[in-house]
């Protein structure tokens, strides 16, 4: 994989004319590859490391938990296996990274892809083989509105470390959900139900597909696209996501 590329002399020219703010700190930085946080703050991010769930990714609380059943799944795993066959989250939806995603996100600060998609390189590496990438997909109106995809330019970052190809239509957003934001875990659940379909399943028979987002609350969503995922042939189906909130499945 690319390690990254070398700052262009533009880039170091205004990097000394024009010094960037740190939206945590307010300090004023230079020269860094994050373009809106400076290194010890974009440091404080918090890994999710050791032992999780296989399946929905969820840390356990003792380093020993899998020590003796490495296949061991979580209480809400094993009462309703997800339809995706595991998830990994790089880190926690909290602090710094909260804040970076909602700036990309919603704020079009898109150059943040590359921190982001730093985090997931990584995380992705706790995933089994694979042979595709897929976003989930935003609704047209949606998009028109924000004008571009977060998890389309997260997987464009990942395939060009990696030279995987993407499949940026494997899923069509049929129904316009409301935000998932402020919803309980059911409601989360229904809105999405059935929201989804697949485009041209013969693309999909027997692929090992790693459908990415950028955060993973409930899991409601990428549970109904891994879902249709299955039925249109897909072998396999894991979850790649920057974050994950302290909610999230398990």
């Amino acid at each position: 994989m690319r390690t990254g590329t070398k700052r262009s002399g533009l880039g170091l020219m205004l990097d000394l004319l024009l010094p960037t703010r740190c939206r945590i700190c307010q300090r004023y930085f230079r020269g860094d590859a994050n373009p809106c946080f400076c290194r010890d703050c974009w440091a404080t991010v918090s890994r999710i490391e050791g032992p999780c769930c296989p399946r929905c990714g969820k840390p356990f609380a003792s380093e020993a938990a899998l020590s003796h059943s490495p296949g061991h799944l979580c209480g809400d795993c094993r009462r309703r296996l997800p339809h995706f066959d595991r998830a990994v989250a790089a880190a926690w939806y909290e602090g710094v990274l909260a804040e970076a995603i909602h700036l990309f996100k919603y704020r079009g600060k898109t150059l943040l892809v590359r921190p982001l998609g730093g985090l997931l390189l990584p995380a992705m590496e706790r995933l089994s083989e694979a042979d595709v990438l897929a976003p989930v997909p935003l609704h047209p109106s949606r998009l028109r509105e924000r004008e571009f995809n977060q998890a389309l330019l997260l997987c464009d970052f990942i395939r060009a470390e990696s030279g995987l190809p993407v499949l940026p239509d494997a899923l069509e957003r049929t129904r316009e959900t409301p935000p998932q934001i402020g919803l309980s875990h059911q409601d989360r659940w229904r809105n999405v139900r059935r929201a989804f379909i697949p485009k041209r399943p013969e693309r999909l028979e027997g692929r090992r597909i790693v459908l990415i987002d950028d955060v993973l609350t409930t899991g409601a969503t990428v549970n109904d696209c891994a879902r249709v995922l299955k039925r249109a042939g897909a072998e396999r189906v894991c979850v790649l996501t920057v974050a994950r909130t302290p909610d999230g499945p398990g």
